[in-house]
């Protein structure tokens, strides 16, 4: 068949081509925070430093031009969390003193938040599920989305509370028990999000909000019996460029994991007969858990090499059998043994989901259960 000159030459417009006024002028906002953030605070920075800065930009433009919703989120956290940071005017007790601080935008105030609306979040969802009520769904929504507000909040102005305390104690806060269960929280909820507003559906956030609130009961235990909340110098193994690289890496592998192994148990349930007329389709459910460990089994890759670059750098050896670095290897064997069975074997179905639930508790013995029954050179995370 003979294609006409108009059919010949009619193509989709190209990527950047597509990117409306809006889309640009995201773009250029994030590019001039970056560069003021450089400008401002560069004399405290590396050179590694400074170049993840200056491409988080382009990359947090992506995902803005990706994912409309998460435009918005930053879009509101900058000004909220610059706020906070003009209240302090320098000074630490500010946060006893000025009552937004003390009551919503100090680090501490905005994680109490973040987790009582996480709490609030995942009733709402599972009232929701049992009325057949997109009302509840909908508020529970909302709600997660104010709570990844609050808790991003928080992790942006405690960063900044460290930097008050001691030029030479501040640090990202990604360091200790307490600061990456605030980052677990974040990814797994914002994976989820994403996922939710993809497939058009709320019926899966009663399950995923149920590991992110168990997550968050953790997290306030252990803030009460070991006043985790209190920032501390880093100590020396971790006082290096690559923690900012390989922690948030490592947590994107378990934000994910968890939230395939919860999508797992939504899975099994509807298969053997359980809220069948509430839940989304097997195959969306399949769909979803493959897509979340793929993405969950890329960063745990990067964050192991990540993680032996660093050893090199602060124990002299890519790897050393610790404790830590065998079980991170088990939970890499038993993702990439997943996608192996999915992809070349066709894993369909419950076997999939039972082996996404166990991965969970695989990755949770690696993540926690090493900290509390095992020692060797990561003891900086023991409980």
């Amino acid at each position: 068949m003979e294609l006409t000159q108009e059919q010949t030459y009619s193509h989709p417009p190209g990527y950047f081509k597509r990117l409306s006024v809006a889309d640009w002028l995201y773009g250029a906002a994030l590019v001039a925070a970056a560069l003021f953030a450089q400008y401002r605070y560069g004399a405290y920075m590396d050179y590694y430093e400074e170049a993840i800065l200056l491409l988080t930009a382009p990359t947090m433009a992506w995902l803005g031009w990706q994912w409309k919703p998460m435009r918005l989120l930053v879009l509101a956290l900058a000004p909220v969390s610059l706020l906070a940071i003009a209240l302090y005017a320098g000074d630490l007790d500010m946060a006893d003193q000025k009552f937004l601080l003390k009551y919503l935008l100090s680090s501490q105030s905005a994680i109490l938040w973040m987790s009582t609306l996480f709490f609030l979040s995942t009733l709402f969802y599972w009232v929701g599920l049992v009325w057949k009520s997109d009302t509840g769904g909908a508020i529970g929504s909302k709600l997660c989305w104010f709570a990844v507000l609050l808790g991003f909040t928080g992790m942006l102005v405690r960063w900044y509370e460290s930097y008050l305390i001691g030029t030479d104690v501040g640090h990202i806060p990604v360091s200790n028990l307490y600061e990456v269960f605030i980052l677990f929280c974040m990814i797994t909820a914002l994976f989820y999000l994403y996922y939710e507003d993809h497939y058009a559906t709320y019926q899966l956030g009663p399950f995923v909000m149920l590991i992110i609130s168990a997550a968050v009961g953790f997290l306030l235990w252990y803030m009460v019996s070991r006043n985790a909340h209190e920032i501390q110098p880093l100590v020396p193994a971790l006082q290096s460029w690559w923690m900012k690289i390989h922690v948030p890496a490592n947590f994107v592998g378990y934000g994910t994991f968890a939230l395939a192994s919860m999508v797992g148990v939504a899975y099994l349930f509807k298969s053997h007969g359980m809220l069948v007329d509430r839940l989304p389709p097997l195959q969306m459910l399949d769909d979803i858990m493959y897509k979340a460990i793929a993405i969950g089994f890329a960063f745990f890759t990067i964050a192991t090499i990540l993680g032996a670059l660093w050893a090199a750098e602060a124990w002299g050896g890519y790897w050393s059998w610790d404790p830590k670095e065998t079980w991170a290897l088990i939970v890499w064997l038993n993702y990439a043994a997943w996608l192996h069975m999915r992809l070349m074997k066709g894993l369909r179905g419950r076997i999939a989901a039972w082996w996404a639930i166990i991965g969970l508790a695989v990755t949770t013995f690696a993540f926690l259960g090493v900290n509390m029954f095992l020692s060797g050179l990561h003891s900086y995370g023991e409980l």
